[in-house]
């Protein structure tokens, strides 16, 4: 059997990837609603021609956010899939993972208000 060429295996490992994201936009509120932050301060940061290290921190904390949720969501669906009754260990791993998406949030507002609270006022 032939090997697949490295650029035909990073293509479908791409390709699975944009799959993950597409599933984890339709299907999950929290990221819905993350996606929708991202995009109201993306206008924003247009619309306060905000600097181009500005853009960058803003870039990475959307994507910190965005990107923890996706982990936290993974971990959550997996937990419910080996343990569908409630259990007191994957119920502490689950507060876990949702204690790290709010530790990234929270330092995500944080940017976003150094960012543009001097622009607002």
């Amino acid at each position: 059997m032939a090997k697949e060429s490295f650029v035909k295996n990073r293509i479908k490992g791409f390709m699975y990837a944009a799959k993950g994201a597409i599933l984890l936009l339709r299907t999950e509120s929290s990221i819905q609603l993350q996606f929708l932050l991202a995009v109201v301060v993306t206008i924003a940061g247009f619309y306060y021609d905000i600097s181009a290290v500005e853009w960058m921190i803003q870039t990475l904390a959307i994507g910190l956010v965005m990107g923890i949720e996706g982990v936290n969501t993974a971990i959550e669906k997996l937990s419910d899939y080996v343990q569908p009754n409630h259990d007191p260990k994957i119920g502490f791993l689950k507060d876990i993972s949702a204690g790290a998406v709010m530790m990234v949030a929270v330092a995500a507002s944080v940017v976003g208000l150094i960012i543009y609270l001097p622009k607002i006022f």
